[in-house]
């Protein structure tokens, strides 16, 4: 992120919020195309898209994968319970938890449960496995609870107007 030493980020104005709608809807958008959507001339949406990103806004342009499609057709959500709040069991589960086998991605939490891993895997035994082979076993785990995902809705739009 970038060095902002108030921890605040310049305001976003309509154009903006145009930019990255249109790119949240389509991150393979050509420049030209993007620039006319919004109704800024090229090189401004270049130096717009830019800025974004230096500013942190814009964090990147991913591919969305569709996780059937490359073998993990049964999605859950794990949430996770540490045995204590130290520094060193927080850091020991949040340094692994990102690099194990299908997990798609890990939310750090507030309230009952200390994580949320999202994680797609092949099959109900491959789950199972997970859970025993990589989290009721982890030193700093202390509790599991897993609730399967039958559908995944993506949210609409970004910065709410």
């Amino acid at each position: 992120m970038p060095n902002n030493p108030q921890g605040r980020r310049a305001p976003v104005d309509d154009v903006d919020r145009a930019i990255v709608r249109a790119l949240a809807d389509n991150a393979r958008l050509p420049n030209n195309a993007l620039a006319a959507a919004v109704g800024i001339a090229p090189s401004t949406c270049l130096a717009r898209v830019r800025a974004l990103q230096e500013r942190g806004i814009i964090r990147g342009f991913r591919a969305e994968l569709d996780p059937a499609a490359i073998g993990l057709p049964l999605q859950a959500m794990i949430s996770v319970r540490l045995r204590a709040h130290t520094r060193e069991q927080n850091e020991s589960f949040r340094s692994t938890a990102p690099d194990l086998p299908g997990v798609l991605a890990v939310f750090h939490m507030a309230g009952s449960d200390d994580y949320l891993l999202h994680v797609g895997v092949a099959g109900p035994e491959a789950l199972r496995d997970f859970v025993v082979d990589h989290l009721t076993t982890h030193p700093a785990v202390a509790q599991t609870r897993t609730n399967l995902i039958f559908e995944q809705i993506p949210g609409r739009r970004y910065l709410g107007h």
